[in-house]
């Protein structure tokens, strides 16, 4: 499998991507993404609403350990295969005063025994804050990745407690 680069990157438009492999087939990795139950049981310490499985539809996540809701687009989506989104930024560190986009792809591994699940997050502003916003999301999906892969294969919730 060949590494995916992230093409949208430009001096510009700071992005990164993060992966990791989940022994659970693509189907049930996308669905511990776009469901909000299974979300809120290993990601979102305050809860989610709404589904991420139609382009249009709207979501909110709310963290404990930083709160206050945070709508959520979905810009697209594809079953099994991608979930793409736009959230909010700090004002002024995004290219776009909508938010950053982010794309979850799910791609089968191991003749479909594992998931390689990558998040690429990009349409930050080369500046100092949108360079700081980026790498503290960088840190926030590494964890949310390691959190889905322990919730999934063992039912231990990673972030409980973790921030708080």
């Amino acid at each position: 499998m060949t590494e995916q680069k992230n093409s949208d990157a430009t001096p510009e438009n700071l992005g990164f991507e993060v992966f990791g492999f989940i022994a659970r087939p693509v189907h049930e990795v996308y669905e511990a993404v776009a469901d909000p139950a299974q979300l809120s049981e290993y990601f979102t310490t305050g809860g989610a609403k709404g589904r991420l499985d139609a382009a249009g539809s709207t979501a909110e996540w709310d963290f404990a350990d930083f709160p206050g809701a945070f709508p959520v687009t979905v810009l697209e989506a594809e079953q099994d295969r991608l979930i793409s989104i736009r959230w909010g930024a700090a004002p002024g560190t995004s290219v776009d005063e909508a938010g950053t986009i982010v794309d979850f792809s799910f791609s089968p591994a191991d003749d479909g025994a594992r998931t390689r699940l990558a998040i690429r997050e990009h349409a930050w502003k080369i500046t100092a804050d949108g360079a700081e916003a980026a790498f503290g999301n960088c840190m926030g999906w590494t964890g949310m990745l390691s959190a889905l892969k322990v919730w999934l294969e063992h039912g231990i919730r990673l972030r409980e407690g973790f921030y708080r």
